[in-house]
């Protein structure tokens, strides 16, 4: 089943994201542009009103004179439009003193240059006004009223904020379930990669129909995972394969040299054959540990086969195991562990793990020493010692394959144990980590965000 869309995560998410917002800024730009638009158009009408009233009262005076002017100024005021600009008029001589309209003062135009302007209307509401010297001794002012236009740019706001908000909404809705569709088919992809088992393999491959780039991918991925599991599978074969026909030999070799020494030989040869038989096993070691290196990185990530174990109780197993022969050998084993820490893994591969760094721990702490296992949740396990420690040249490498050091008794095993246990690490998606210490050699298995936050916390 698809798993929810991390909106932080998932681009597609973004992109409807940023297709709601850019559709959001496409509807708050077109009503400002529109917003503008009508207050331009009713400013220019308003101008266009006075030039046109001023026009006609100018040819009044041409064919009438002062006296029919000033009746027809008078009429206009007293026979206001309903529907139209208010307007407002004021016939003056040359010392501003009225002679008709309804202005009480000169509303300061300059009447030599046909001034226009913005003024207050007698009502004090207001108005765009122009001045026109008519005569040497005479001069008029025609101004008209702002119309209201509040109301229509409220309604052209709320149709603007409705639409875009019904447009906004279908971007949303037709994004999100674009998002839906496209987050399954690549889950659908991711789920393969997590899990790559025949039942995901057979989604992939169903889901697949060459429709666009999406199925394209889906279709690619199914083959290279088909192609994986057909090379992995071919190299378990061949190491199986290749580990039974070195194993079969040196058996029969070690077989043959038991019976030589059932011969009763002398002792200088009886212990060359205990000797013999000594490297045959530890080549067998050896090998199996390299067979089991090469197999958990060829599983790495693959979560098939894994089931839940509980880490506590079988690290309590393991350390009352060791408890008994640490006593025997000279040296203290403290336990530290949580219970109920359970995790998603191969029981016999954490058991290695687990007694692959004890092992190493309690090779290089003398007599005497201390060994301290712990386990916390997360999970986090850790193995300390007090012994001499990882040389400063040596931790880069010290998980590397074949890896011995110069301390005494480093150059006993085969330098497989610590490159074992990263590759079981590894395979159960955990990172192991040599931590500084002031003494001794410290080891931590932990997811790698949990290993850094552990870490921090020590040495904080």
């Amino acid at each position: 089943m698809a798993r929810l869309v991390d909106i932080r995560r998932s681009i597609f998410a973004q992109i409807v994201l940023w297709a709601i917002a850019i559709a959001a800024i496409i509807t708050g730009c077109l009503w400002l542009l529109t917003d503008t638009t009508i207050r331009s158009t009713s400013r220019t009408a308003l101008e266009r009103a006075v030039e046109v009233d001023l026009a006609g009262m100018v040819d009044i005076y041409a064919s009438g004179g002062r006296d029919e002017l000033a009746r027809r100024i008078q009429d206009r005021l007293a026979l206001q439009p309903r529907d139209g600009h208010t307007a407002h008029y004021m016939l003056a001589d040359k010392a501003n003193h009225r002679i008709a309209g309804n202005f009480d003062t000169w509303p300061g135009l300059h009447a030599a240059t046909s001034e226009s302007a913005d003024i207050i209307s007698p009502d004090g509401v207001r108005a765009h006004g122009r001045a026109m010297q008519l005569s040497p001794d005479l001069k008029l002012v025609v101004a008209h009223e702002d119309r209201d236009i509040g109301p229509l740019r409220r309604q052209v706001a709320f149709v603007y904020g409705a639409g875009g908000l019904l447009a906004v909404m279908a971007v949303a809705l037709a994004g999100w379930l674009a998002v839906f569709r496209l987050g399954t088919r690549i889950e659908r992809i991711n789920a393969a990669f997590r899990h790559p088992d025949n039942q995901a393999l057979a989604r992939l491959e169903k889901g697949s129909h060459d429709r666009d780039e999406i199925d394209e991918l889906t279709r690619h991925s199914a083959d290279a995972l088909a192609r994986l599991r057909r090379l992995a599978g071919a190299q378990r074969e061949t190491t199986d394969q290749l580990a039974h026909e070195m194993r079969t030999p040196l058996m029969h070799l070690d077989n043959r040299l038991v019976k030589a020494l059932s011969a009763t030989p002398d002792a200088e040869t009886a212990a060359r054959i205990a000797d013999a038989r000594q490297e045959i096993r530890r080549i067998v070691r050896m090998l199996e540990s390299l067979l089991d290196i090469a197999a958990s990185q060829a599983r790495r990530g693959d979560r098939h086969g894994l089931c839940p174990v509980d880490l506590s109780a079988l690290a309590d197993r393991l350390g009352e195991l060791y408890a008994d022969s640490a006593e025997e050998s000279g040296h203290t084993l403290k336990l530290d562990i949580a219970p109920g820490v359970v995790v998603e893994g191969e029981e016999m591969q954490l058991t290695r793990l687990i007694t692959n760094l004890l092992d190493n721990a309690f090779k290089f702490v003398p007599a005497g020493g201390t060994v301290e296992l712990r386990l916390k949740p997360g999970p986090c396990l850790t193995v300390c010692d007090d012994g001499p420690g990882v040389p400063e040249a040596e931790r880069e490498r010290v998980f590397d394959k074949f890896a011995r050091g110069s301390e005494p008794g480093s150059q006993d095993g085969a330098g497989l144990g610590l490159a074992l246990c990263r590759a079981i690490a590894e395979r159960h998606q955990l990172e192991i980590a040599l931590l500084p210490s002031a003494r001794g050699a410290c080891f931590m298995v932990a997811p790698q965000a949990g290993r850094r936050a552990t870490t921090d916390r020590l040495h904080g």
